[in-house]
């Protein structure tokens, strides 16, 4: 028996223009108005800048300022050079990079929102039917629960970041939410173009984060397929997996057609690939509860709800397709060695695509308890963020103007109007929906999801606009890349140095410094980067032939343990 009932006034849909604005709203802030930041951003960025300002080679050998990194897949890369190329003279080369985030985005969130719709319509998935009339129609039905998939997405803590950093991730998420769309139309039509498309998908996440993520995909689809129809599942093997590994094949020997000697970069992606895999241990298991809990929040209650609600049901195509992705992926995570959040992103689209259907089938004491619960956390923490910047901006309460000093020591507040303004409009519009919410409590399904979904924008909104340059502050390289850069020479030179990705492609971009690339320790120049708890300097100046003297020394205001020194040879 079905767990929902309804009347059609529960599917009254979002408007277009809210979607939209929620869409900006959580999109553009973290884009716009920063540098790249230290870590998997600033390397991603910098792959991708080597590429719009290298050659053919730079293209086919993924590296970042001569530094090569094979164990990377190209696709995404590919995708944010050709973005710099096009927008790089208009928006600044770090901004056009993340263009290519706002599509993934936009790609990912569509593919998501069309997914659930189509589930969502199907005859399984319907209400029961009231005696005497009034359910909802099927579109409105699916329609209002691609809302509340959209909303619970967005909701999601784990996507706040990764989903504005420059990073294969973020292409990573897109396509498996296109995937999940491309399921869909292969288990509701059979047709020949879905199920190429499928593969399509399938071969484009090979190409941008290794293969083990699109053969978990595959298993857990080719699976389903066998249990609902043996035709499917066959046709999933004969078609799609062939149409996948086209995509791959292709890659591979375009590659080497172009570039004979790149048979060691393949040999070292491939080992790469099967080093994730390993036997599930109890710190991959711990990894994953501690960190999923607050990662795919508020996804996962519902979605377990969802579980015990529709449980007569799991065969129906609007659970059973969000599980074949869900369990494979788990699986994928328990078995990989790394212990990563970026690990847990593949969980948000089928999860949220899982929640939704949980909506119609939550009690009303639930949903008031996820919104006071949202309204109390999320102002909270917006309240917090609102009393740190009007600390940091004027100096009372003085603790907290000296707690905020710590965080990024050196830093000289700036007021900035625009950012206020933001600030301000967002913090009004949080106010009008808790005040619609909770005046007039809605009949409608995404009720229950709409407040936290909103609450996080407000704080990120926050977050970035109104502490933007004092992140950006403690999180960019830009100010010790001109520190260097003051120190050189303005002739031509090279520089030896054993700094991280990050760092590298930093002081790259924003020094132009130009790095060995051989690997053969004969520059002039020699950057080292170490902890400033090391005692015994000499050791590692002692690796690199010659004999040295001291330039410079610093590091970023923000990090206490990190420090860079600046050498020359003698001659």
């Amino acid at each position: 028996m079905k767990p929902v009932r309804l009347l059609a006034a529960a599917t009254n849909a979002l408007p277009r223009w809210a979607l939209i604005a929620l869409s900006l709203l959580y999109i553009l802030p973290g884009l716009i108005g920063r540098d790249p930041w230290k870590n998997e951003d600033a390397t991603s960025f910098g792959i991708m800048w080597t590429i719009a300002h290298g050659n053919l080679q730079d293209w086919l050998v993924l590296n970042v300022a001569g530094l090569d990194m094979p164990a990377e897949s190209p696709l995404a890369y590919w995708l944010g050079a050709i973005c710099i190329k096009l927008f790089g003279g208009v928006l600044g080369d770090p901004l056009a990079a993340r263009v290519f985030t706002a599509i993934c985005f936009l790609i990912g969130s569509l593919s998501l929102w069309y997914a659930t719709y189509l589930l969502g319509r199907r005859n399984e998935a319907q209400p029961l039917k009231l005696a005497f009339g009034g359910q909802p129609s099927p579109r409105a039905y699916g329609r209002t629960l691609a809302d509340g998939a959209f909303l619970i997405f967005l909701g999601c803590i784990g996507l706040l970041l990764h989903s504005h950093e420059t990073s294969p991730k973020v292409l990573q998420i897109a396509l498996v939410g296109y995937a999940l769309y491309a399921a869909v139309r292969v288990f509701d039509t059979q047709k020949l173009y879905h199920i190429c498309t499928l593969g399509l998908a399938l071969g484009l996440l090979v190409l941008t984060r290794g293969w083990l993520l699109p053969v978990s995909i595959l298993i857990g689809l080719v699976t389903l397929g066998f249990i609902i129809d043996r035709r499917i599942g066959m046709r999933l093997l004969v078609i799609t997996l062939p149409s996948a590994l086209l995509v791959c094949a292709a890659w591979i020997i375009t590659t080497r057609l172009l570039l004979p000697d790149s048979i060691e970069q393949f040999n070292m992606w491939r080992s790469w690939n099967l080093y994730q895999l390993n036997f599930p241990t109890l710190t991959t298991l711990n990894h994953f509860l501690s960190y999923g809990v607050w990662f795919t929040w508020p996804a996962w209650p519902i979605a377990a709800w969802a579980i015990y609600s529709w449980r007569q049901q799991l065969t129906s195509l609007h659970l059973a397709i969000p599980l074949a992705f869900l369990i494979p992926i788990i699986i994928q995570i328990l078995l990989n060695v790394h212990t990563e959040e970026s690990n847990l992103l593949p969980l948000l689209p089928p999860l949220a695509m899982l929640a939704a259907f949980g909506l119609p089938t939550m009690k009303r004491g639930a949903i008031n308890a996820v919104d006071w619960f949202s309204v109390m956390t999320l102002t909270l923490c917006a309240a917090f963020i609102w009393v740190g910047w009007v600390a940091k901006e004027t100096g009372w309460p003085e603790k907290l103007a000296q707690n905020a000093s710590k965080l990024a020591p050196g830093y000289e507040p700036g007021f900035s109007a625009i950012a206020l303004i933001v600030g301000l409009l967002a913090t009004a519009g949080w106010m009008l929906l808790v005040h619609w919410r909770l005046s007039r409590r809605p009949p409608v399904l995404w009720r229950a999801v709409v407040l936290s979904s909103g609450g996080v924008i407000l704080c990120w909104v926050l977050l970035m606009t109104l502490w933007l340059p004092l992140i950006n502050y403690s999180k960019s390289y830009a100010g010790v890349a001109h520190q260097i850069a003051d120190k050189l020479p303005p002739v031509k030179y090279c520089v030896t140095t054993n700094v991280g990705t990050a760092q590298r492609a930093s002081f790259a971009y924003f020094a132009n410094i130009p790095f060995e690339d051989d690997h053969v320790h004969a520059c002039d120049f020699l950057l080292l980067q170490d902890n400033t708890s090391n005692q015994d300097e000499m050791r590692l100046l002692e690796q690199y032939e010659g004999r040295w003297r001291l330039l410079w020394e610093g590091r970023r205001p923000s990090d206490r343990d990190e420090r860079f020194r600046l050498y020359r040879r003698l001659q």
